[in-house]
């Protein structure tokens, strides 16, 4: 591994730490929006269903951020990829990008059912 592949890699893992502290964040809001959602079903409290979905928009707004850049980290992996590669290495760089495409196809749709599902039909949950 060269100077600047080295570079890349550990410029690339402190973000990764970043989005780590990002995710912990999120599982406290969540956390936290769950005991207002409870709080919304128990004792029918408008307020608290609207601070729900408020803060769901926000974690999942957050979450597709989070998502696009694995989405394009993916997506160089697969345009840098040597031609010369293991047949092995060009699938499971390919795979990555799929499954990164729907992780983040999944956060635009769990962020729309949180803008438009005004009375909490609808379960949202993310990985």
């Amino acid at each position: 591994m060269n100077y600047n592949t080295l570079n890349e890699k550990l410029k690339q893992l402190k973000t990764e730490d970043f989005i780590w502290v990002i995710y912990i964040f999120i599982i406290f809001l969540s956390w936290y929006s769950n005991s207002l959602e409870r709080k919304y079903f128990i004792y029918n409290d408008l307020e608290s269903r609207e601070k729900y979905r408020k803060i769901m928009i926000f974690i999942f707004s957050i979450l597709i951020i989070v998502y696009f850049y694995f989405l394009k980290d993916s997506y160089e992996d697969v345009k840098n990829m040597n031609p010369c590669e293991r047949e092995e290495v060009k699938k499971l760089t390919s795979l990555s990008f799929i499954g990164s495409l729907l992780i983040f196809i999944s956060g635009l749709i769990f962020l729309y059912i949180a803008i438009k599902d005004e009375d909490l039909n609808v379960e949202l949950a993310f990985n």
